[in-house]
């Protein structure tokens, strides 16, 4: 399968597959607790048969053309994961999302690899609009969606009940000719 080279640090984009079940649940282990604060990610994946349940239905959603999962390594290992959690190719409307464990954290891990995703679901699949939707107390995804250029539609109020707690939810969004005019603007820029 492919790997994607996101620098100079050894960090690559790859499909997350079925096989990988015990390096994410590895993964979801070393950051279950600091991934757990605003998605409920390790609540879904605690144990084996759980990764691999996770894994599936992914692979399920990939062969349906309805979402896809990547894998984020950085010197060999699985440190998060980037997503297409909804891909409605007729609409070209897709939702992307993430996860990162505390080691990976702050190395720009999530943008860069987001800029691949989005680079393809706008050049090669045609997508129209990504949406982000993300806690709005998760400061960290929230910059994501501003580096990635999308912008802010509005906040969906104590929408979401995370582990007991009713949580609010902003939606972001960038639409193709959005990204195609900032990824125009960053080339012209470099010369």
């Amino acid at each position: 399968m492919y790997a994607i080279s996101l620098g100079d640090d050894g960090a690559e984009l790859r499909p997350l597959e079925v096989w990988h079940a015990e390096e994410l649940l590895a993964d979801i282990d070393r950051g279950r607790e600091f991934i757990g604060r605003h998605i409920g990610l390790p609540d879904v994946v605690t144990d084996l048969e759980s990764a691999r349940a996770f894994l599936a239905s992914y692979a399920e959603k990939r062969g349906a053309d309805g979402g896809s999962l990547h894998g984020i390594w950085l010197d060999g290992k699985l440190v998060g994961g980037l997503l297409f959690r909804v891909w409605d190719t007729p609409s070209g409307v897709c939702e992307a999302g993430c996860w990162l464990e505390p080691s990976a954290a702050g190395r720009g891990l999530v943008t860069r690899g987001m800029r691949v995703l989005f680079d393809w679901a706008f050049e090669e699949r045609g997508m129209h609009r990504v949406e982000w939707h993300v806690s709005s107390v998760n400061e960290p995804s929230i910059r994501v969606a501003r580096r990635l250029g999308m912008t802010r539609e509005g906040l969906l109020r104590e929408n979401y009940p995370h582990r007991g707690v009713r949580t609010s939810t902003e939606i972001w969004s960038v639409l193709a000719p959005e990204w195609r005019e900032a990824r125009a603007r960053g080339a012209r820029g470099d010369h």
